[in-house]
């Protein structure tokens, strides 16, 4: 080597290193969505995901953080995604009325969007209150900080390896669970659907430094997720419209919409429960 001339420095392939470069463009993304949350953006329903794939980044690197730090900072973003989901979870009930042969889901019409429109205020609200740009530019900052300074290194390819194995028995455990709940427990229903979420997630994170065998299971869970998520849907909408009946007509008008989704909702069911052989 020519005197002068410094060695070429070759990048890091320690799992603390590598964190920015996979949660610093989700931040971005999730700070360019909630700048456009306007009546006819879709842009709640994107937030959402990029927390989403934000709290996911740090259940993956939460065994080189201390627990409380990773359980903190998944809990904002938990809950400023739910935020994100009141004013969605309305836009999809009224999808879901307009797909229905009801008179009670006509009738009801203006009133409805009146109620998405009222939750898009509030959500609108709460996201200005939970500061999102200072907030998780700070957690960027204050995890990379954590991790840079800890004593001990973990290479990035037994990170991701160790997650998709955990990520996938979490799925397994889930999958038992449901197919041994009742029909009426949704809550075991509605794990198999985020353990899915979160498997996909970490595939699709490490994909690059993956063996090409877990790339194949993208597919089945994209196909899992996406019948599973129907079925979220449709018991949301139920729910959400049975607790505001005051958004029908009458009562003849609100009995008769909710009795059509909750038939949507078993069809729905049974074709989720097909795909873990309940």
């Amino acid at each position: 080597m020519k005197p002068g001339k410094r060695k070429p420095v070759k990048p890091r392939h320690d799992a603390q290193a590598r964190f920015s470069g996979y949660a610093k463009p989700l931040v971005d993304e999730a700070l360019r969505h909630s700048a456009h949350l306007d009546p006819s953006a879709d842009d709640f329903h994107k937030l959402r995901v990029a927390l989403r794939r934000l709290r996911t980044l740090l259940w993956v690197w939460r065994p080189l953080l201390k627990r409380d730090m990773a359980e903190l900072e998944r809990g904002y973003l938990k809950r400023v995604g739910a935020a994100a989901g009141s004013a969605r979870d309305w836009d999809i009930a009224a999808q879901m009325l307009d797909e229905l042969d009801s008179d009670g889901a006509t009738v009801a019409a203006e009133r409805l969007n009146a109620a998405r429109l009222a939750a898009r205020d509030s959500a609108c609200a709460t996201l200005t209150a939970a500061d999102l740009r200072h907030a998780l530019r700070e957690m960027l900052h204050k995890v990379n900080q954590a991790l840079n300074t800890a004593p001990r290194r973990a290479s990035i390819e037994d990170l991701a390896q160790n997650s998709v194995r955990a990520a996938r028995r979490d799925l397994k455990k889930c999958v038992r669970r449901a197919g041994k709940a009742a029909k009426s427990d949704y809550a075991a229903w509605h794990d198999v659907r985020k353990a899915a979420k979160k498997l996909r997630y970490t595939l699709e994170f490490f994909a690059p430094i993956l063996p090409r065998r877990d790339a194949k299971r993208l597919k089945p869970l994209k196909r899992l997720q996406k019948r599973f998520g129907y079925l979220n849907d449709a018991v949301a909408s139920e729910r959400l419209l049975n607790e505001h009946r005051e958004i029908f007509a009458d009562d003849a008008s609100a009995d008769s919409t909710l009795a059509a989704l909750r038939q949507d909702r078993k069809r729905l069911q049974r074709r989720a429960a097909k795909l873990i052989g309940a």
